[in-house]
């Protein structure tokens, strides 16, 4: 492995280390709770680590919802493979969607709620996103 190869791989376990403790501490908190000062201090890095990762809590929000979107769409793609025709699927997709929205209710604001920065139905929506609302 080369050393290039090893920072990049060390970027991006920081940066899912990032975005998993905004998650988790959102969860815990709310949104409210997640500065970058206080997700420096839980993951151990300095804030300019943080910053060379996203430029503000936005694009951590954004990290989140996107990565949400990805579990929305595997929720719901699992709800609704089983279900036996069309209004079984719209049932099911419902009875996913609204416990997705309470069991991960920070997860939820983040796709929904606050600004992450997302495009939402154009090019530079990420593919995430266009999978959870395709």
């Amino acid at each position: 492995m080369s050393v290039q190869e090893r920072k990049q791989r060390e970027r991006a376990v920081r940066e899912r280390l990032i975005v998993e403790t905004a998650r988790e501490l959102a969860e815990q908190q709310g949104w409210g709770a997640v500065t970058t000062r206080r997700l420096a201090e839980r993951i151990e890095y300095s804030q300019p680590v943080l910053y060379s990762h996203f430029r503000g809590k936005r694009e951590i929000i954004g990290a989140v919802a996107t990565e949400g979107a990805a579990e929305l769409a595997a929720t719901v793609r699992a709800a609704t493979a089983a279900a036996a025709g069309p209004r079984a699927r719209v049932a099911a997709l419902a009875r996913a969607y609204l416990a997705f929205a309470a069991h991960r209710p920070a997860v939820y604001d983040a796709l929904f709620r606050l600004d992450g920065g997302l495009a939402f139905a154009q090019e530079a929506t990420p593919e995430p996103l266009k999978d959870a609302f395709a």
